[in-house]
Protein backbone atom coordinates (compact mmCIF):
# COMPACT_ATOMS: atom_id res chain seq x y z
CA UNK A 1 0.00 0.00 0.00
CA UNK A 2 1.05 3.81 -0.87
CA UNK A 3 2.09 5.96 2.10
CA UNK A 4 0.96 8.96 3.11
CA UNK A 5 3.85 11.40 4.11
CA UNK A 6 3.44 14.78 5.94
CA UNK A 7 6.73 15.95 4.75
CA UNK A 8 6.99 19.78 5.62
CA UNK A 9 9.34 22.35 6.99
CA UNK A 10 9.18 23.94 10.33
CA UNK A 11 10.31 26.76 12.24
CA UNK A 12 11.54 25.79 15.73
CA UNK A 13 8.39 26.83 17.24
CA UNK A 14 6.25 24.51 15.00
CA UNK A 15 4.72 26.75 12.74
CA UNK A 16 4.88 25.79 9.09
CA UNK A 17 4.24 29.55 7.78
CA UNK A 18 4.43 33.01 9.00
CA UNK A 19 1.45 34.89 10.35
CA UNK A 20 0.60 36.23 6.15
CA UNK A 21 1.78 32.62 4.68
CA UNK A 22 5.36 33.79 4.61
CA UNK A 23 7.33 30.91 4.18
CA UNK A 24 10.58 33.59 3.24
CA UNK A 25 12.70 31.86 6.33
CA UNK A 26 12.81 28.66 5.00
CA UNK A 27 16.45 27.37 3.97
CA UNK A 28 17.14 25.66 1.00
CA UNK A 29 19.82 23.76 1.99
CA UNK A 30 21.97 22.46 -1.07
CA UNK A 31 23.49 19.24 0.84
CA UNK A 32 19.59 17.95 0.80
CA UNK A 33 19.11 16.04 -2.16
CA UNK A 34 15.59 17.33 -3.06
CA UNK A 35 15.76 15.69 -6.59
CA UNK A 36 15.96 12.47 -4.34
CA UNK A 37 13.10 13.48 -2.07
CA UNK A 38 10.60 14.19 -4.73
CA UNK A 39 11.44 11.25 -6.98
CA UNK A 40 10.00 9.48 -4.51
CA UNK A 41 6.25 10.85 -4.95
CA UNK A 42 4.37 10.82 -7.84
CA UNK A 43 0.66 12.43 -6.37
CA UNK A 44 0.50 15.48 -4.23
CA UNK A 45 -2.20 16.33 -1.59
CA UNK A 46 -3.36 19.55 -0.62
CA UNK A 47 -5.80 21.65 1.33
CA UNK A 48 -7.52 24.98 -0.29
CA UNK A 49 -5.45 26.90 1.46
CA UNK A 50 -2.38 25.69 0.01
CA UNK A 51 -2.98 25.46 -3.06
CA UNK A 52 -4.46 29.14 -3.40
CA UNK A 53 -0.91 30.25 -2.28
CA UNK A 54 0.49 27.91 -4.43
CA UNK A 55 -0.79 29.49 -7.19
CA UNK A 56 -0.39 33.22 -5.74
CA UNK A 57 3.09 32.29 -4.84
CA UNK A 58 3.80 30.68 -8.68
CA UNK A 59 1.60 33.10 -10.33
CA UNK A 60 0.01 30.08 -12.13
CA UNK A 61 -1.61 26.82 -11.14
CA UNK A 62 -0.10 24.12 -8.48
CA UNK A 63 1.02 21.69 -10.76
CA UNK A 64 3.76 19.88 -10.01
CA UNK A 65 5.70 18.23 -13.26
CA UNK A 66 5.59 14.15 -13.08
CA UNK A 67 2.74 14.70 -10.14
CA UNK A 68 -0.58 14.01 -9.98
CA UNK A 69 -2.50 17.16 -7.60
CA UNK A 70 -5.60 16.35 -5.65
CA UNK A 71 -6.73 19.69 -4.08
CA UNK A 72 -9.47 18.51 -1.08
CA UNK A 73 -11.59 21.04 -0.73
CA UNK A 74 -15.41 21.44 -0.28
CA UNK A 75 -15.98 24.68 -1.57
CA UNK A 76 -13.54 24.54 -5.04
CA UNK A 77 -15.35 23.52 -8.35
CA UNK A 78 -13.38 21.41 -10.49
CA UNK A 79 -14.19 23.75 -13.67
CA UNK A 80 -12.33 26.28 -11.79
CA UNK A 81 -9.13 24.55 -11.53
CA UNK A 82 -7.66 22.90 -14.58
CA UNK A 83 -4.72 20.82 -14.80
CA UNK A 84 -5.27 19.32 -11.01
CA UNK A 85 -8.27 16.81 -9.09
CA UNK A 86 -10.51 18.41 -6.77
CA UNK A 87 -12.33 16.40 -4.07
CA UNK A 88 -14.70 17.41 -1.31
CA UNK A 89 -14.41 14.15 0.47
CA UNK A 90 -10.82 13.68 1.85
CA UNK A 91 -11.05 10.76 3.45
CA UNK A 92 -12.59 8.63 0.77
CA UNK A 93 -10.23 10.55 -2.20
CA UNK A 94 -6.97 9.09 0.34
CA UNK A 95 -8.09 5.82 1.48
CA UNK A 96 -8.67 5.48 -2.44
CA UNK A 97 -5.39 6.36 -3.50
CA UNK A 98 -3.45 5.16 -0.63
CA UNK A 99 -4.74 1.55 -1.82
CA UNK A 100 -3.96 2.25 -5.52
CA UNK A 101 -0.73 1.77 -7.79
CA UNK A 102 2.03 4.01 -7.57
CA UNK A 103 4.89 5.82 -5.62
CA UNK A 104 4.52 7.37 -2.02
CA UNK A 105 1.86 10.32 -1.40
CA UNK A 106 3.14 13.93 -0.48
CA UNK A 107 0.68 15.49 1.92
CA UNK A 108 1.97 19.27 0.87
CA UNK A 109 1.47 21.64 3.34
CA UNK A 110 -1.71 22.57 4.92
CA UNK A 111 -1.95 21.66 9.26
CA UNK A 112 -5.44 21.20 9.11
CA UNK A 113 -5.40 18.69 6.11
CA UNK A 114 -2.92 16.82 8.13
CA UNK A 115 -4.93 17.11 11.28
CA UNK A 116 -8.20 15.73 9.93
CA UNK A 117 -6.40 13.19 8.03
CA UNK A 118 -3.98 12.03 11.22
CA UNK A 119 -7.44 11.72 13.18
CA UNK A 120 -9.16 8.97 10.81
CA UNK A 121 -5.21 7.04 10.51
CA UNK A 122 -3.94 8.32 6.92
CA UNK A 123 -1.28 9.22 7.80
CA UNK A 124 2.06 6.97 7.56
CA UNK A 125 4.77 9.17 8.45
CA UNK A 126 5.49 12.78 9.65
CA UNK A 127 8.67 14.40 7.91
CA UNK A 128 9.95 17.53 9.64
CA UNK A 129 12.51 20.01 8.80
CA UNK A 130 13.37 22.12 11.07
CA UNK A 131 14.32 25.28 10.51
CA UNK A 132 16.44 27.27 12.91
CA UNK A 133 14.04 30.25 13.36
CA UNK A 134 11.98 31.38 15.83
CA UNK A 135 8.49 32.66 14.19
CA UNK A 136 6.51 34.02 17.73
CA UNK A 137 3.11 33.08 15.63
CA UNK A 138 2.08 31.71 12.05
CA UNK A 139 0.29 28.71 10.60
CA UNK A 140 0.95 25.96 13.26
CA UNK A 141 1.94 22.25 12.36
CA UNK A 142 -1.06 20.91 14.27
CA UNK A 143 -3.78 23.38 14.71
CA UNK A 144 -6.06 22.99 18.04
CA UNK A 145 -8.12 21.37 18.87
CA UNK A 146 -6.25 17.95 18.02
CA UNK A 147 -5.64 14.43 19.97
CA UNK A 148 -2.27 13.26 21.35
CA UNK A 149 -0.77 11.30 18.43
CA UNK A 150 2.16 8.60 19.94
CA UNK A 151 4.92 8.91 17.40
CA UNK A 152 8.08 6.80 16.83
CA UNK A 153 11.45 7.98 15.48
CA UNK A 154 12.90 6.02 12.80
CA UNK A 155 15.55 7.85 11.13
CA UNK A 156 16.88 11.81 11.51
CA UNK A 157 19.81 13.62 9.88
CA UNK A 158 21.94 16.87 10.70
CA UNK A 159 22.39 19.50 7.95
CA UNK A 160 24.59 22.45 8.49
CA UNK A 161 21.66 24.46 8.13
CA UNK A 162 18.31 22.99 8.61
CA UNK A 163 17.41 19.52 10.62
CA UNK A 164 14.78 16.72 8.95
CA UNK A 165 13.27 14.84 11.35
CA UNK A 166 10.84 11.76 10.17
CA UNK A 167 8.13 10.15 12.50
CA UNK A 168 5.47 7.26 11.77
CA UNK A 169 1.78 7.88 13.17
CA UNK A 170 0.85 3.34 13.44
CA UNK A 171 0.98 1.12 15.56
CA UNK A 172 1.52 3.72 18.62
CA UNK A 173 1.88 0.25 20.83
CA UNK A 174 5.06 -0.29 19.66
CA UNK A 175 6.40 3.30 20.41
CA UNK A 176 8.64 3.70 23.57
CA UNK A 177 9.53 6.90 25.29
CA UNK A 178 12.71 7.94 24.29
CA UNK A 179 15.79 8.26 27.49
CA UNK A 180 16.92 11.45 27.74
CA UNK A 181 20.70 10.60 26.78
CA UNK A 182 19.50 10.21 22.97
CA UNK A 183 17.91 13.44 23.39
CA UNK A 184 18.93 16.10 20.19
CA UNK A 185 20.35 19.47 22.31
CA UNK A 186 20.22 22.58 19.82
CA UNK A 187 21.82 25.23 20.51
CA UNK A 188 20.50 28.38 19.73
CA UNK A 189 22.79 32.06 18.24
CA UNK A 190 22.85 34.46 15.75
CA UNK A 191 24.95 32.33 14.03
CA UNK A 192 23.89 29.59 11.26
CA UNK A 193 22.68 26.57 12.95
CA UNK A 194 22.88 22.62 12.59
CA UNK A 195 19.94 21.59 11.31
CA UNK A 196 18.51 18.38 12.23
CA UNK A 197 16.46 16.06 10.48
CA UNK A 198 14.46 13.13 11.67
CA UNK A 199 11.88 10.35 10.49
CA UNK A 200 8.92 9.64 12.99
CA UNK A 201 6.63 6.92 12.21
CA UNK A 202 3.73 5.54 14.72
Amino acid sequence: MRRVRFSVAMSLDGYLAGPNGEADWIVMDPDIDFGALMNAFDTVIMGRKTYEATKQYSGAGAGMPGMQVHVLSRTLKQEDCPGIVVSNDAAKTVAELKAGQGKDIWLFGGGELFRSLLEVRLVDSVEVAVIPVLLGDGVPLLPAPSARTKLKLVKHHVYPRPARWRWSTHRPDFCRPVSPNRLNRLTLSSAPVAVLVRRFVG
